[in-house]
């Protein structure tokens, strides 16, 4: 590099006064940034000068290195920019746009428990709007998936059933078959006391089938699946596929979420049906090993203490459950943002959302039961 296109800097002061004057080729790749000490050595010159016009007349070619020297002096100190050549201008806007505010190292106030209630509520009411909006798009994809019009490959669809039906069936049934078991092995416990061993067949029976198995199979679900979902579709917001979907005119609520939904809608009964089967099955086995039961007279009794009522609740539980994973799991990836980070934050999200919001809809149906009297 010649003498005359070395980056220099000159700085004439005359009172108030002052004009820096840049020369020479600012590329980054050749002559590197400029450091620290002479952006101080600037700031001190310039202390009692009240605003410092820049000069870029005498510059040949440039690059960031210029629109990070000049960003890092209007940090400093007052700028005149007016003479620049506007793609600098442009550049030196953008870089601005995306800088924090100046705080002057003073600290920043801690909002009010007001403020932070406040906020807290409008960013519950925002994601209350955004889940019901999802919910209402998915209900219009209805008459398309029923007519075979839905832009989803038939392959995509069968692949997520499988991912969520029998790649489950493992660990429903560790969970369900340990949680019969410890209600039959704590019911006879207690229940032995009064000589009452007998009813240890319907705690596990009405237990398992209406309450344990549909929350425990959800549980598993929001665990498993939900957070699938939202790491899945989180990912594809990272890559912009989801913006490539809706580039070419594809239905992001068709081709994403209606399949997963359908996943979650048809399977979670059948995993319900194994939960109760091996929940039963773990409560059979604590009655012959602690009880000394006969597996008749555990089936005999288990029939007169499960009406088909508990079935029917159990089974529409299930599919509440089901499908309320799936969409928080959904709507949790949508909703993500672009980085890797965010991919483990929405994983995380829709599982915290999912489990909330099954011990929620249990309630309800808690409540809707016993005002129903069933």
């Amino acid at each position: 590099m010649t003498p005359a296109c070395v980056p220099t800097w000159l700085l004439d002061r005359d009172g108030k006064t002052a004009v820096l004057r840049l020369s020479g080729d600012w590329l980054a790749r050749e002559t590197g940034m400029r450091s620290q000490a002479e952006l101080r050595q600037i700031e001190q010159v310039s202390q009692a000068a009240g605003v410092v016009r820049v000069d870029a007349s005498q510059v040949g070619r440039w690059d960031s290195a210029l629109v990070a020297f000049i960003c890092a002096l209007d940090a400093a100190i007052k700028l005149d920019l007016s003479t620049l050549p506007d793609p600098l201008l442009r550049l030196l806007a953008l870089a601005r746009a995306g800088r924090a505010p100046a705080t002057d190292g003073a600290p920043q106030p801690r909002p009010s428990l007001l403020w932070r209630l406040g906020a807290g509520v409008i960013a519950l009411w925002v994601r209350l709007g955004t889940f019901a909006g999802l919910v209402g798009e998915t209900v219009l994809s209805v008459p398309a998936a029923v007519t075979g019009r839905l832009q989803a490959r038939p392959v995509d669809v069968l692949e997520l059933v499988r991912a969520c039906g029998a790649d489950a069936l493992p660990i429903i049934a560790i969970v369900n078959g340990l949680v019969g078991a410890i209600l039959g092995f704590v019911g006879a416990v207690q229940l032995q006391r009064f000589g009452a061993s007998i009813y240890v067949i319907d705690l596990v029976g009405i237990a398992v089938v209406r309450e344990m198995a549909p929350i425990m199979s959800a549980i598993v679900m929001a665990g498993r699946t939900g957070g699938a979902y939202a790491a899945q579709i989180a990912t594809m917001q990272g890559n912009e596929e989801v913006d490539a979907l809706q580039t070419l005119g594809i239905s992001v609520d068709q081709f994403l979420v209606v399949p997963r939904i359908i996943a979650a809608f048809t399977m979670t009964p059948l995993l319900y049906a194994y939960g109760c089967f091996m929940g039963l099955f773990g409560g059979l086995i604590v009655c012959i090993a602690v009880l000394h039961m006969s597996p008749v007279t555990f089936f005999v009794n288990l029939q007169s203490a499960i009406p088909w009522t508990e079935f029917a609740i159990g089974l529409t539980k299930s599919i509440c459950f089901g499908t309320f994973v799936a969409l928080a799991g959904c709507r949790t990836g949508l909703a993500a943002g672009r980085s890797a980070s965010d991919v483990g934050r929405a994983a995380t999200k829709a599982v915290v959302e999912g489990i909330i919001g099954i011990i929620a809809l249990d309630a309800v149906f808690a409540a809707c039961t016993n005002v129903m009297g069933i």
